[in-house]
């Protein structure tokens, strides 16, 4: 049997790169490591492949595990290592394909990283993982400290925005600019009420997880345009079962409802810390038909970021990439420009 050691709340102890991920076989202090076999995800992307038809060319690139903890995050690492880093940290309930189109473009010129948050994507699904904010920065993290990533332009997205930016407080000295679409790092905020059926007590897990009704509803209510069949399978294919939607489950949970919930405290600490980010160049890129984080959401980013420049896609929506992919392209590769 697998054995696992627990998972912390706070950077993990232990961490290292794997190309493959593996498991530890045996009895205590008679252990050995061999490749995982094939998990139910795996197949799933496999699946896809062949179902969907256009996955493995949307997504063609070699996946990579750090092991944090006895669990293993994925992320993609795309372009020259010692070549100036574009970091893509996805939201809910999406996972790095939504960035692929970057990684595509950019790796030429740029290196860039792309994660899965634990629980999401190809990342695994820990049990014992404490889907906190501060446990999803704590991973993104320690995979920046152990790429060693610095001269960072952060690219951002919905729950990308309090774990990226969260980071970015903490080490400002490795990130040089920062590219925020559609999110929100203050708990006051005012989000659709919609949003509140997923927090409710049995009823909210089983709608968002069991049902997975995000996930299938992801193409209709978040583009203005549409997806692609193939599009929509790629960002459904690590969701489909109820037990791979745990973690988007958890992420709408984790919307502060007040002072008590678990996460006020460290998305209250993102908001605070804004102010010491706003000399790096900043770019707002943002869907204005985005019905979670609307214009008055932007105009909160206005007011906390002054000398950011603004770039309203006014035919977008919540998956600004999706609809708008070639404008933000431009508008990365101008903030990337600038010093």
């Amino acid at each position: 049997m697998a054995v696992h050691r627990p998972l912390c709340s706070g950077v993990p102890r232990q961490a290292r790169v794997l190309n493959m991920p593996l498991e530890l076989v045996g009895k205590e202090g008679d252990q050995v490591a061999r490749i995982r076999p094939q998990t139910p995800l795996e197949n799933a992307l496999d699946d896809a492949r062949v179902f969907g038809g256009g996955l493995g060319e949307l997504w063609p690139f070699a996946p990579h595990f750090l092991e944090l903890d006895g669990a293993f995050l994925h992320f993609v690492d795309e372009g020259p290592r010692d070549a100036p880093v574009i970091l893509c940290v996805h939201g809910n309930p999406t996972w790095s394909f939504q960035w692929r189109e970057v990684l595509t473009r950019m790796r030429g010129r740029y290196r860039v990283v792309a994660l899965d948050h634990m629980g999401m994507g190809l990342s695994e699904r820990p049990h014992d993982w404490s889907d906190t904010l501060a446990a999803h920065q704590a991973g993104l993290e320690a995979l920046i400290e152990h790429l060693d990533l610095r001269d960072i332009t952060l690219v951002v997205h919905d729950w990308g925005g309090p774990i990226g930016l969260g980071v970015a407080a903490r080490q400002p000295e490795r990130f040089r600019r920062f590219l925020i679409t559609n999110t929100c790092v203050w708990p006051e905020a005012q989000l659709p009420a919609a949003l509140a059926l997923g927090r409710l007590p049995f009823l909210g897990p089983f709608l968002t997880g069991g049902l997975g009704l995000m996930n299938r509803l992801l193409a209709s209510t978040t583009t203005t345009k549409g997806l692609s069949p193939e599009v929509a399978e790629g960002y459904l294919a690590p969701y489909r079962t109820a037990g791979r939607r745990r973690t988007v489950a958890s992420f709408v949970r984790a919307i502060p409802r007040g002072p008590g919930h678990e996460n006020h405290e460290a998305l209250a600490a993102v908001d605070a810390a804004l102010p010491a980010l706003r000399t790096k160049p900043t770019t707002l890129v943002w869907g204005m038909q985005d019905w979670v984080f609307t214009p008055a959401i932007l105009r909160g980013w206005r007011e906390r970021m002054p000398r950011a420049e603004v770039r309203a896609l006014e035919g977008a929506g919540h998956l600004v990439m999706e609809d708008a992919g070639a404008e933000v392209l431009d508008a990365l590769r101008d903030l990337l420009d600038r010093d």
